[in-house]
């Protein structure tokens, strides 16, 4: 079977780093390093970084100005030698290359340890804050966001702030498998060809929809787990999200009360939500890389780079673009996102944090009858700012994410520096 998972391209946009775009391969010529031995290396074997799929695993970029569908290209076989050198400069260069390797590797991790566990406390009191609808404090700033998380670590522990974390691990779990699988047995593409048209994009958005269904149930006791208190709350298992997902649609498990929403009737808002997310990620992400690399391209017509520029340049754009996009989805669609865990937690019997106060505890008893009844009642109530409540976290959580990128720059600039 031949697999429809094309190189270098993901969804929408293209995922492809600075390294293996044919549009901006004058970025990197082989003029810009140092000897033919480093051009060997770079091309043949660039490190690939955890959570990027711009390569798959095992596989290989193909060599400067040789097309993707030829034949893999054996770098440390065929490696050049930049003369009279012996062996020390193949030593020095498969050095360079463990160094880059392992610097790739870690940038990645930083990237996703930010986004997955140390914004974690961000997720939990921002969607604490969106689902309390008693809150008079709005928390739309991220100074109020900071006093109160100190107020329930002070009050429950840091337990407070980490709850559910394991349940947003699963549902990632889910949602991938569940893509996987529906691509594998239906025509639906899981990635877009580079030759693009419209029933593609449609086939494409279909399967996220049926992908998005699936894994909604999940989502919604993964929900409940970040935002029901920790004075009430049980001791749970890790496979809690699933078991609770499973009884949400067979409509067993754990009582809930007459206004629980049925899942046909958020079928709707979390389809919504999640491909006008996927969507704007995809678009911004495509915009920012071809800004990233035209000035990188321009950059290296300008003036001479060094290696460590451009290794540099070839991992940060997509950490970049990646930050940007999901930065300008959550902004945008976080009123749309408040309406949908409202919808989610009606009538599951939650009992959530008082984040007025910092202790004591909130029943959750709206009445929503659907979507348009939750907007309507959210801005006669609360008014248009009611749909940003909790928004000071989102500000902190990437604050948090741009520093580590940052930091994770900085130390990688040293540690290439010193192996040069």
């Amino acid at each position: 079977m031949h697999p429809r998972r094309p190189d270098g391209f993901d969804g929408l946009g293209y995922r492809g780093g600075a390294r293996d775009e044919q549009g901006f391969g004058g970025a990197f010529p082989a003029r810009s390093f140092s000897s033919g031995s480093d051009l060997g290396h770079w091309v043949t074997t660039p490190p690939d970084i955890p959570g990027s799929r711009n390569l798959h695993w095992g596989e290989k970029s193909p060599p400067y100005g040789v097309p993707s569908t030829s034949t893999p290209y054996e770098g440390p076989a065929e490696e050049p030698f930049s003369g009279g050198g012996g062996g020390g400069g193949s030593v020095q260069g498969q050095s360079s290359e463990q160094l880059n390797r392992f610097a790739g590797f870690g940038i990645g991790l930083a990237s996703l340890f930010t986004e997955n566990v140390l914004a974690h406390p961000c997720i939990v009191l921002r969607r604490q804050c969106q689902v309390n609808y008693h809150a008079r404090h709005y928390h739309l700033t991220p100074f109020t966001v900071i006093n109160i998380m100190y107020s329930f670590n002070k009050t429950q522990g840091p337990r407070a702030l980490w709850k559910g974390m394991g349940s947003t691990f699963i549902v990632q779990g889910v949602t991938l498998g569940a893509e996987g699988i529906i691509s594998e047995f239906t025509p639906l593409p899981r990635e877009i060809l580079h030759k693009w048209n419209p029933k593609q994009i449609g086939e494409h958005l279909l399967l996220k929809s049926l992908t998005y269904i699936v894994a909604m149930p999940f989502y919604s006791a993964s929900l409940i787990e970040t935002v029901q208190s920790e004075i009430i709350r049980d001791n749970a298992g890790i496979l809690e999200c699933v078991k609770e997902g499973i009884g949400r649609v067979i409509g067993m498990g754990v009582p809930h009360s007459k206004r629980l929403l049925p899942l046909l009737s958020l079928i709707f808002p979390t389809v919504l939500h999640g491909v006008l997310h996927y969507i704007i990620s995809s678009v911004i992400q495509k915009f920012v890389l071809l800004i990233l690399k035209r000035k990188t391209y321009n950059s290296h017509l300008a003036e001479s780079t060094s290696p460590v520029q451009s290794m540099l340049d070839a991992y940060f754009p997509e950490l970049i673009a990646n930050f940007a996009a999901s930065l300008c989805s959550d902004v945008i669609l976080y009123p749309l996102e408040t309406v949908l865990h409202r919808l989610h937690i009606q009538g599951t019997r939650t009992i959530i944090d008082n984040t007025d106060l910092g202790y004591e505890v909130l029943p959750i008893n709206t009445q929503y009858e659907g979507m348009r009844d939750c907007i309507n009642t959210i801005r006669q109530e609360e008014g248009v700012l009611g749909f940003y409540k909790g928004f000071g976290a989102v500000i902190i959580q990437y604050t948090l994410h741009a520093a580590v990128l940052q930091i994770t720059k900085i130390i990688y600039s040293t540690l290439l520096q010193n192996s040069v």
